[in-house]
C-alpha cells in the first residue's frame, strides 16, 4: 500500500520488492520510494525518485525543497530529520509568540557575568593553542594534520571569547572587553570593530534576505548575471563552502564604505592593530621558521579556523524547512527561535569552542554569556522544546546544506543549483555521489 504525504511536491511511496524508483535506483524489502516534484515549466511537471529506507540511519534518499505545511504534521518532521541529518526539527511557532515570551522564560541568572568563569576560558584558550603550538613543534609529518585540527580548533576558541566581548557578554568592564576582543581576533588577523558592527546586524536581522550579513540564500537573479560568477558561486557555495568565510572576511570587514561614519574611527583602529600583527608577526615567524614554518604554524591552523567558522556559521542557520523571510514577512521569534539550530559536536570541540554550537539561547539574547549557554539551553527544551531544531554533527546535515540549500525560493525556500544549471553544477553532482550519507 503507498504511503503519501500531503504535500503535493513530496510523495512516499511502498513499491514492489522488484519495482525500482526510477532507472538506476533498485528497491529491496522494507524500502520505500522517495517522490518529489522538482520543478514545472511551461505546463509540466518534472518528478524525480530515490530509494529511501525507513529502518536505518543510513539514509539513500537525496534531499529536497520543501514548503512550509510540510511542517505542520509530526510524522512528516520525523521523516525530514532522517532525511536532513537532524535529530529534531520544531513545529512552527505560533504567531502571537514574540521573542519576550521567550526571553522572560529564562532564568535570570544565565545573564550573570562571572569574571572567575569569563578569564577561565582565556586560560583554556591559550593553554589549548600553546599546546597546540607545541604539538606541531614536535610532530612527525604524519601526525601534522592531527595538530593542526586541534589548534586551529582552539584558535576558534580565541573567536568565541571576542565573540563574547562583541556583545558584551565578557565583562562588566567595556574597556576590558575592547582590548580583549581585540586581542583574541588578532591571531586570527580578524579586525574586531568591523566584525562587531557587522555582527550586530546578523542578530538584528537574523534570516532575513538581504539584510541578514551572515550567509543567506543566492538570488536567482545572481547566478543568471554571468557564467563566471555562476560557477564561482556554485563552487562556494558546494565544495568549498567549508571555507566561503574567508570570502565574508574579505568582502566585509575591509572596506570603510560598508560602515556608518560614526563606525569608521573604531574600525580603522581594528584595521591598523590586525596590519600590524601581519607586519610585524608574519615577519618573525619567517625569520625563526621560515616560510614553510609559516604555513604550519600559523597558516594550517588558519584554515582550520575558518574551516569552523564557516561551518558553524552554515549549520547555525542554513537547513532546507529554514525559512529566509523579506523584511515585510519577517517574525523576530521564528527567526531567533525556529530559525536558529543547536548542533552537537564531539566534546572537545565543545570545550575548545566554549560552547558556541549552543546556539539557540544565543541568538534569543546575545547578552547570555558563552559559558552559561547550556543552562539556558535546557531551560528552552524545557519551555518551548516542541518548536526547535537541533542536530548532531554528521555527514547527512554536510551533504544536506552543502547540495540543496543554494538558490532562494519563496515558496520552497531554497532550489538546488542543479536543478537551474545542471551542464555547470558539476561540483553539485560529485558531492552529492561521493559525500556519505551517514547520519
Amino acid at each position: 500500500m503507498a504511503c503519501r504525504l500531503s504535500n503535493p511536491a513530496f510523495q512516499l511511496e511502498a513499491p514492489p520488492v522488484r519495482a525500482s524508483c526510477g532507472a538506476r535506483s533498485k528497491v529491496s524489502p522494507g524500502m520505500y520510494c522517495l517522490k518529489w516534484r522538482t520543478f514545472q515549466h511551461q505546463g509540466h511537471i518534472s518528478y524525480q525518485s530515490l530509494p529511501y529506507k525507513k529502518s536505518t540511519k543510513v539514509v539513500q534518499a537525496a534531499v529536497l525543497p520543501i514548503s512550509a505545511p510540510l511542517l505542520e504534521n509530526e510524522e512528516q518532521r520525523k521523516q525530514l530529520c532522517e532525511m536532513y541529518g537532524f535529530t529534531q526539527i520544531g513545529e512552527p511557532l505560533p504567531d502571537n509568540i514574540t521573542l519576550k515570551n521567550v526571553m522572560d522564560t529564562l532564568p535570570k541568572k544565565v545573564f550573570e557575568i562571572d569574571d572567575m568563569k569569563a578569564w577561565k576560558s582565556v586560560l583554556i584558550s591559550v593553554t589549548s593553542y600553546a599546546l597546540g603550538i607545541f604539538m606541531l613543534s614536535k610532530a612527525p609529518w604524519y601526525l601534522l594534520p592531527l595538530a593542526w585540527a586541534w589548534t586551529g580548533t582552539a584558535a576558534t576558541g580565541f573567536f568565541v571569547i571576542g565573540h563574547d566581548c562583541a556583545h558584551k557578554s565578557f565583562s562588566r568592564n567595556k574597556l576590558v572587553e575592547d582590548i580583549v576582543g581585540t586581542l583574541a581576533f588578532l591571531p586570527l588577523i580578524y579586525p574586531y570593530e568591523p566584525w562587531r558592527f557587522k555582527h550586530d546586524r546578523h542578530h538584528a536581522k537574523t534570516n532575513m534576505l538581504s539584510e541578514d550579513t551572515a550567509w543567506h540564500p543566492v538570488w536567482r537573479k545572481e547566478i543568471d548575471s554571468s557564467p563566471v560568477l555562476r560557477k564561482a558561486i556554485i563552487l562556494g557555495y558546494g565544495p568549498f563552502r567549508p571555507w566561503m568565510s574567508i570570502a565574508h572576511w574579505l568582502m566585509w570587514h575591509f572596506d570603510l564604505k560598508k560602515f556608518r561614519p560614526s563606525e569608521v574611527g573604531r574600525v580603522k583602529i581594528s584595521l591598523a592593530c590586525v596590519f600590524a600583527f601581519i607586519a610585524i608577526g608574519w615577519p618573525l615567524i619567517v625569520y625563526k621558521t621560515g616560510v614553510l614554518g609559516w604555513i604550519k604554524f600559523w597558516f594550517m591552523p588558519w584554515m582550520v579556523y575558518h574551516f569552523w567558522m564557516s561551518t558553524f556559521t552554515m549549520v547555525h542557520h542554513t537547513a532546507p524547512h529554514i525559512p529566509f523571510k523579506t523584511s515585510e514577512e519577517w517574525n523576530a521569534a521564528r527567526a531567533q527561535l525556529g530559525g536558529t539550530v543547536h548542533c552537537n559536536y564531539p566534546r572537545w570541540i565543545e570545550v575548545l569552542c566554549h560552547d558556541i554550537n549552543v546556539h539557540i539561547p544565543h541568538h534569543v539574547s546575545s547578552k547570555i554569556p558563552s559559558y552559561n549557554l547550556q543552562a539556558a539551553h535546557q531551560s528552552l527544551r524545557e519551555n518551548w522544546g516542541k518548536y526547535l531544531n537541533e542536530a548532531n554533527w554528521n555527514w547527512r546535515l554536510m551533504k544536506t546544506i552543502m547540495t540543496t540549500c543554494h538558490v532562494y525560493n519563496k515558496e520552497q525556500f531554497y532550489v538546488p543549483f542543479d536543478n537551474i544549471s545542471p551542464k555547470e553544477s558539476q561540483p553539485i553532482t560529485f558531492l552529492r555521489k561521493f559525500m556519505p550519507d551517514y547520519t
